[in-house]
C-alpha cells in the first residue's frame, strides 16, 4: 500500500510511552471486524475505484460514550441546521487532534507546496473545518460523502490522483446519538485495497489482502489513539 504503509510504520506509534499507558488511554475503545454486509460494500466509491473487488484490510473502532458527557451544544434536538454538528466536531477533532499530529506534520513536510495550498493543512483549520464533500487533508484524503452521522473520506494517497490507484480506501467516521441507551455510538470504520489488484491469482487462489497481519494491527491502534484524541480534544465535556 505504498505511502499507507509507510506512513502508518512511522507515525506515532513510537510515542507510546508504555503498554499499560496505551490500553489506560484507549481501553474503552474496542476494534471489531466490518460486516461483510457493510454499506460501504456497496458504495459506488468502493465499486468504481476497487473494479476488480480485490481483497481488503477492514476494520472498526468503536467507542460508546454516555450521552450526558457529550458537549450539549453538539446534541442534535431536532433543530433545522443542528443535525451534523456532532459527526462534524468528531471528524474535526481527528484531523485536528493530536492522534493525528505527526502524521500531518510528516505529510506536510513531503506535500505542502503550491499545488496542494488549497487543501487542509493546519491545525486550526482543521479543527475550524466542517468537511464538505470535496474538502481534501494533507494531500491524503478527501470527503467524498456527508450526511448528519456521517463523514466518509477516500484515503490511501493523494486525492490529486483520481483514477484507479494502487493505495486506496474508504475511511468513515461516525457519530450516533441513541437516545434508547443513553450513548452516543462513535466510530472508525476502515476498508483499504489495492484498486489495481486482481481478486485472484494466476492459479485461481484469492490474492492477499492490502497489509499485512503487523501492519493492520497497527492501524488499529491508532485508530484508537484518533478516537480518543478527537473526543477529548473536540467531543467531551
Amino acid at each position: 500500500m505504498g505511502l499507507l504503509r509507510t506512513t502508518l510504520a512511522i507515525t506515532g506509534y513510537t510515542s507510546l510511552a508504555t503498554a499499560a499507558a496505551f490500553y489506560a488511554i484507549t481501553r474503552h475503545s474496542k476494534i471489531r471486524p466490518v460486516s461483510s454486509s457493510d454499506y460501504l460494500f456497496n458504495h459506488t466509491l468502493y465499486a468504481r475505484y476497487n473494479p476488480n473487488n480485490a481483497p481488503v484490510t477492514q476494520d472498526v473502532c468503536v467507542r460508546r460514550v454516555p450521552i450526558g458527557k457529550i458537549k450539549p451544544e453538539l446534541l442534535s434536538l431536532g433543530k433545522e441546521g443542528e443535525e451534523g454538528r456532532l459527526v462534524e466536531a468528531f471528524c474535526a477533532g481527528v484531523w485536528g487532534g493530536l492522534g493525528y499530529a505527526y502524521q500531518r506534520r510528516f505529510l506536510e513536510k513531503k506535500y505542502r507546496n503550491a499545488d496542494t495550498a488549497t487543501q487542509l493543512w493546519d491545525r486550526q483549520a482543521l479543527k475550524a473545518s466542517t468537511y464538505p464533500v470535496g474538502t481534501q487533508i494533507t494531500d491524503h484524503f478527501e470527503v467524498v460523502a456527508k450526511t448528519p452521522t456521517s463523514i466518509i473520506v477516500r484515503c490511501g494517497d493523494s486525492p490529486r490522483k483520481l483514477d484507479v490507484r494502487e493505495s486506496d480506501g474508504l475511511f468513515e467516521m461516525l457519530a450516533e446519538v441513541k437516545e434508547a441507551e443513553g450513548v452516543v455510538e462513535f466510530g472508525l470504520k476502515a476498508i483499504f485495497y489495492n484498486g489495481l489488484a486482481q481478486a485472484v491469482d494466476g492459479e485461481g487462489k484469492a490474492g492477499p489482502p492490502p497489509m499485512t497481519p503487523w501492519i493492520q494491527w497497527l492501524h488499529a491502534q491508532y485508530d484508537k489513539v484518533l478516537m480518543e484524541t478527537a473526543l477529548r480534544g473536540s467531543v467531551l465535556k
